[in-house]
């Protein structure tokens, strides 16, 4: 066999294999951030905080723990220059985190966790699969049918997960409607500016620049509001570690563990591994709290996991270098 032949397959299998190494990384990245409800819950039960409260906290805490990593590896400099080279991208990937999860948290107040849930998320992999395909009949390659198939699914088994929650009747349902919108929306731009961002720099510097950059937005603008709760948050031992979990867990290293899968993932794809959330959350909910399990949301939860399973099967090209 010549030896282009060789040296192609050997860069193709290794492309493979690291877009599925990505994957796994967002799918890793989906089941910390599932188990951030339980988390919230668990605070709340000893400190009554606000959720907009325990997020601005939940921001804080990661940021702080970022910056000393990247200081103790005598990468501050490093970080700086990213923030310096990519400003609005940073910028809009920290704020725009902050501002979906806000959103989010508006439509479950307005509209119940099943709206919120099955718009907020599932619109996201349907507008970036219809944005690669737009830039891919201009140039590069198009989402493949397996992928389209994928996407479908997912948004399939995310109905059927948040229809399995029953909860109390949507006090103002066209407003949650518009909230969790505007959260799908907000959260589909942020991965999209997130995945170019991330394939430029590394995953660490680049998680660092843009929750500090979120924190200093969320956090003044959450104490103008609610300055006596983030006087009150750290003042149990149980609330305070709930907080430093949600902060290096759910944040610090789901976000890192995200932006290094975005080097190598697609948008859409993200986005569709990222429903390990609701199913992460459904499962933890059932074996901590108790929680029923319906059928409807088991189905969900295997039809999530074959959408994944497509995914991570289905030939991908490589994703291009910004």
């Amino acid at each position: 066999m010549p030896r282009h032949f060789t040296a192609r397959a050997r860069t193709s299998a290794g492309a493979r294999t690291s877009a599925r190494a990505g994957l796994l990384q967002v799918c890793a990245a989906g089941v910390l951030w599932g188990t951030g409800g339980l988390a919230v819950q668990l605070v709340r039960e000893h400190v009554p905080l606000s959720v907009l409260t325990i997020s601005a906290y939940r921001t804080l805490v990661a940021a702080v723990v970022l910056v000393v990593a990247v200081a103790a590896t005598r990468r501050w400099t490093a970080t700086v220059r990213v923030a310096r080279a990519h400003p609005f991208a940073v910028v809009v990937v920290g704020v725009g985190t902050a501002a979906y999860q806000a959103l989010y948290l508006g439509a479950v107040v307005s509209a119940g966790v099943s709206v919120a849930t099955v718009v907020s998320l599932g619109v996201a992999p349907v507008l970036l699969t219809v944005a690669e395909a737009v830039r891919g009949r201009r140039s590069g390659p198009r989402p493949g049918a397996a992928q389209l198939w994928a996407v479908g699914l997912a948004v399939l088994g995310l109905a059927l997960v948040a229809t399995s929650d029953v909860g109390p009747a949507a006090p103002r349902p066209l407003l949650g409607l518009g909230l969790a919108l505007a959260s799908g929306t907000v959260y589909a731009v942020t991965v999209s500016v997130a995945g170019r961002l991330a394939r430029s720099g590394d995953p660490l510097l680049v998680t660092t620049a843009t929750t500090a950059a979120g924190a200093v937005v969320a956090v003044p603008l959450v104490a103008a509001v609610d300055l006596a709760g983030m006087l009150a948050a750290p003042t149990t031992l149980p609330g305070a570690a709930g907080l430093v979990y949600l902060g290096v867990f759910t944040m610090a290293l789901a976000y890192a563990l995200f932006n290094a899968g975005l080097r190598t993932t697609p948008g859409s794809a993200a986005a569709v591994a990222t429903l390990l959330e609701p199913v992460t959350a459904a499962i933890a909910a059932a074996l901590v709290l108790g929680e029923r399990l319906t059928v409807a949301g088991i189905a969900g939860t295997v039809v999530i996991l074959g959408a994944i399973a497509l995914l991570s099967a289905a030939p991908r090209e490589p994703v291009p270098a910004p």
